[in-house]
């Protein structure tokens, strides 16, 4: 098979192609010239085993205590209130995730992620970037990134948020905006659920819409050749994606959740877990490349033990049902699934009977898409406190993500003023996770 290699001068090769036009070349020359190659990249192939992500993020810093992670045999102050119920894998899970506990052997648990940013924006950054934040720069998410390497699929957007999107860190960074995310703008579970603009105006025919957006193009023409602005060509490409979404019939079909079957928008829950879920399982099976969802709130300072019990629930239905169907229509393989949060919860319940924040030591979740079912990969210490076997940072996580749809990690992508930046600087592959 023939594979394409890339355009073989770098930004660094021309800077050393540059040094060969004069007349003859000095020592210093040549190694500058042996610098530059040095330098240069070249980027394997990887061959991708997801072709979709579902990212479902849960804002807030979920307790690994009261999930993936609990101490049963450490003191009350730090256990929490909670029981333990044993997985289908031998594992040990809170009480409060009885269907995934059935279901371990489809998924694995990293119960030793880490990084050092306990306030919300941070913590949120570093999950949705693989980067710490920097003042200098603004860094893209996982959806804006494999929108950029791979483009849209089926006349769908590449990137789609469930309602909206959720954070400033979500977007598409020092990219061109025309590779941040669409947004369906309500949620799946209102009974007049309606994804915004995705039809035409009342009394707008096909064949008049047809004739105003050649109207506007040429109206347009004139002006985008005269700037080359960033946010005048992204809006040249959403109202393009906007027209694609208009006019397939096949594209509006995706977003039209009423067409599942009642009882399995039953099954997934007619609540916010679910019918988010449904909908993204429905988007990444006609074409969507990356969905992100969101859903509850676990900043749990005070009553852990009832918030949990109030929020686990729904999730914990409607993820279980999410892996059973996709597994029941063949996507489960080609579909990575990640459950991640910003940051864990304190080792010790404080005086509100609630946890704080703390990112030294969390879990997530991940499934499908290469990933091998039925792994416990690290831990934590006695209490929750630290990492105690094989830390994962989140630069980790995202190389892992970006390596089973096929994106080498450290591939460098321009930034402005020509700079070129790593997608990920400095991860390593979690190995241990991969089937």
């Amino acid at each position: 098979m023939f594979r394409c290699p890339g355009n073989q001068f770098s930004r660094r090769g021309f800077l050393a192609a540059g040094a060969l036009g004069g007349v003859g070349l000095s020592l210093a020359d040549l190694l500058m010239i042996q610098d530059a190659r040095a330098a240069q990249k070249s980027y394997d192939f990887i061959e991708a085993k997801a072709k979709s992500v579902i990212h479902i993020f849960l804002p807030g810093g979920l307790a690994q205590q009261e999930s993936f992670d609990p101490k049963p045999y450490s003191p009350l102050e730090y256990r929490g209130e909670m029981g333990t119920i044993k997985t289908n894998t031998g594992e040990v899970f809170c009480e409060s995730l009885p269907q995934l506990a059935k279901r371990a052997d489809k998924f694995a648990v990293i119960r030793s992620m880490t990084h050092g940013e306990a306030a919300h924006e941070r913590g949120t950054h570093n999950m949705f970037t693989g980067y710490k934040p920097s003042p200098a720069l603004k860094y893209p998410s996982f959806g804006s990134v494999v929108s950029h390497e791979y483009g849209p699929r089926n006349n769908l957007p590449p990137y789609v948020c469930i309602p909206n999107m959720p954070n400033e860190f979500a977007g598409s960074g020092y990219l061109s905006s025309s590779y941040g995310p669409f947004s369906l703008g309500d949620d799946p579970k209102n009974p007049n659920f309606k994804v915004r603009d995705l039809d035409l105006a009342g009394g707008v025919d096909m064949e008049r819409f047809a004739r105003r957006k050649a109207a506007l193009e040429t109206v347009n023409g004139r002006f985008t050749s005269m700037t080359g602005a960033d946010n005048v060509g992204a809006m040249s490409t959403f109202y393009e994606r906007a027209y694609s979404l208009l006019g397939s019939p096949e594209a509006r079909k995706a977003f039209d959740i009423n067409a599942e079957d009642a009882k399995l928008r039953d099954r997934y829950g007619r609540d916010e877990a679910g019918q988010r879920m449904l909908m993204a399982r429905r988007l990444v099976e006609s074409g969507v490349r990356l969905v992100t969802l969101t859903y509850g709130g676990w900043d749990m300072h005070a009553n852990i033990t009832s918030g949990i019990k109030r929020s686990v629930p729904p999730l914990d239905r409607a993820l279980s049902v999410l892996l059973d169907d996709l597994s029941e229509r063949g996507l489960l393989d080609e579909t990575l699934v990640m459950v991640s949060t910003e940051f864990g919860r304190t080792p010790k319940i404080n005086p509100d009977a609630g946890r704080d924040h703390w990112a030294k030591v969390f879990s997530v979740l991940l499934a499908g898409g290469g990933i091998k079912g039925g792994t416990v990969y690290g831990a934590s210490n006695a209490i929750a406190s630290e990492p105690e076997e094989n830390p994962v940072s989140p630069e980790d996580l995202a190389t892992t993500i970006y390596h089973q749809l096929g994106i080498v990690a450290d591939k460098e992508l321009m930034s402005p003023g020509d700079r070129p930046i790593e997608i990920v600087d400095g991860g390593n592959l979690i190995k241990g996770i991969l089937a």
